[in-house]
């Protein structure tokens, strides 16, 4: 059986492949922010939306992905995560 990563390192030797999973990654960025701040402080959807007063079903499209936050919204979940935004432009490796 094939892990993830192997399948992922195969199909990321497709041009075009590479290149829309690369354009996905500020999405998944901000993904994975939500979820691992959440984690760290040991709190449910449920708990983070009773703080920010944001559906618990839409916490939950935003982490699988199905929704993608306003810049409101992102700043509603860093205050009910106690946390600050920070927004980057980074200039590009390559």
């Amino acid at each position: 059986m094939r892990s993830f990563r192997d399948s992922l390192a195969t199909r990321l030797k497709d041009e075009a492949f590479r290149k829309e999973y690369e354009n996905i990654q500020p999405e998944m960025d901000i993904i994975r922010a939500i979820i691992a701040a959440r984690k760290e402080q040991n709190i449910t959807q449920a708990d983070l939306a009773a703080r920010t007063k944001i559906n618990q079903a839409d916490i939950s499209k935003l982490e699988n992905g199905s929704k993608n936050p306003s810049l409101k919204m992102l700043k509603r979940l860093a205050e009910g995560l106690n946390m600050d935004l920070k927004i980057q432009f980074v200039p590009r490796t390559a």
